[in-house]
């Protein structure tokens, strides 16, 4: 593996945080599990962070892509499994899974921490049969929809109970799937720890604000609204393609998110809609600063990330009525909540906003205390780290701890011997 030659970026531990070290206080040797590199790199950036900064020994299992040069300069060794893909394929899983054993057994990890819906059933699974000392899940949200049909969530559930059985410990972003699962996962294995952001990055910036709308266009009397998200049906995108149609010339509507054609849902649009498809941006505390309204009308979440991020930028909000986004706020105290499916819903909702400049102010205003006050991802991580300490305690895997030193600690060292 190549050696980590940059620094990664500092990063602030949480107050009171108590570290987990391996026997005789050597670091610990902690990988993520996700399907792809985006995972890693936006989903799970601030908990790399923090895992670096506490001394860990750092790993990010995925495919590779182009988020791997983003993701090493954290700090993180990066380890490409080439046959993982997104969507179930019993030859690619089967080969998959052999790379990933492998890989496991070279690693003599003490922590795997898997994530998203595919890795979190191998990981798991594998990670037992690999004896990794401490296997812990985070589920970001079970991937059922509302109106899907019973054979399909059977698969769904039946699989996630039968990993759950196999890992240490089980975090939940939301109660709704804890609560679904709890006959499968004991109390004493299962925890709520919500999500978080970095809200350091995502905070309202005049001077960006003024910068990306002069790159858009967008003069100053008008309203912009924006949605971010892949470019798949399940995150709403056709809802908030008939909104736009319904009101054009009310407001500048825009999408950001990258294309996902490896989805059986993906998106493809006509162009007749109005909407300007940014494609995938790396400024994106840059562009919620230029927005006046956020429409997330999504179909599925775990506790949507895109949301927190808005809100944390102190952006106005409508959002699908669904788990994993009223985890967001109350409705008419902190945003407005649509029926998902209901473009006419839909609609009437963002027409109120764009309407009522008062109202988009009060719920700003409101969803950015909120999130300063609940979506620190810091203390997600902070959760991660006491679980693996934890479970380790429970099995008697003799490790000790210390305090964190403020500032945050790193080891030094070379990369991985896998």
């Amino acid at each position: 593996m190549p050696e980590h030659r940059s620094r990664p970026p500092a990063v602030s531990l949480p107050d009171g945080l108590r570290i987990p070290v391996g026997p005789g206080g050597r670091p610990l040797r902690v990988a993520h599990l996700t399907t792809v590199d985006m995972s890693l790199a936006l989903l799970l950036r601030t908990e790399l962070q923090v895992d670096v900064a506490a001394g860990f020994e750092v790993f990010g299992l995925s495919a590779p892509g182009e988020y791997v040069p983003g993701i090493e300069e954290l700090g993180v060794t990066h380890v490409p499994l080439h046959a993982l893909t997104r969507s179930w394929d019993l030859a690619r899983d089967a080969a998959a899974a052999r790379e990933l054993t492998a890989t496991l057994r070279r690693l003599r990890l003490d922590v795997l921490h898997t994530h998203n819906p595919k890795t979190g059933v191998l990981g798991r699974i594998l990670g037992r049969a690999a004896r990794v000392p401490v296997v812990v899940n985070t589920c970001h949200g079970l991937w059922l929809r509302p109106g899907d049909p019973w054979p399909r969530r059977a698969f769904v559930l039946g699989a996630e109970a039968a990993a759950a059985r196999a890992s240490h410990a089980e975090l939940y972003q939301n109660a709704t799937d804890q609560r679904t699962l709890a006959r499968a996962v004991p109390g004493r294995r299962s925890r709520v720890v919500g999500n978080g952001t970095d809200l350091s990055r995502f905070r309202p910036d005049p001077e960006a604000r003024t910068r990306i709308r002069t790159e858009l266009r967008v003069s100053e009397d008008e309203l912009l609204v924006g949605g971010v998200g892949r470019l798949v049906a399940e995150k709403g995108v056709g809802e908030y393609e008939a909104a736009a149609r319904t009101l054009a010339g009310k407001a500048r509507f825009v999408w950001i998110g990258p294309e996902d054609p490896d989805k059986p849902d993906a998106f493809a649009t006509d162009g007749t809609s109005g909407v300007e498809h940014l494609g995938g941006r790396s400024d994106m505390p840059d562009v919620y600063a230029a927005l006046d309204l956020f429409v997330l009308p999504s179909y599925r979440e775990g506790f949507s990330r895109s949301a927190m991020e808005a809100a944390a930028s102190g952006v106005p909000m409508v959002l699908s009525d669904i788990r994993g986004c009223r985890e967001i706020g109350t409705h008419g105290e902190h945003l407005l909540l649509v029926p998902p499916g209901d473009a006419a819903a839909l609609a009437a909702a963002i027409d109120r906003m764009l309407t009522e400049p008062e109202l988009r102010a009060r719920l700003a205003a409101a969803g950015r205390a909120r999130a300063l006050a609940e979506f620190d991802q810091r203390r997600v991580a902070q959760a991660s780290l006491d679980t693996y300490r934890a479970v380790a305690r429970r099995k008697n895997l003799g490790w000790g701890e210390r305090p964190a030193d403020g500032a945050g600690h790193r080891h030094d060292r070379g990369g991985g011997t896998a």
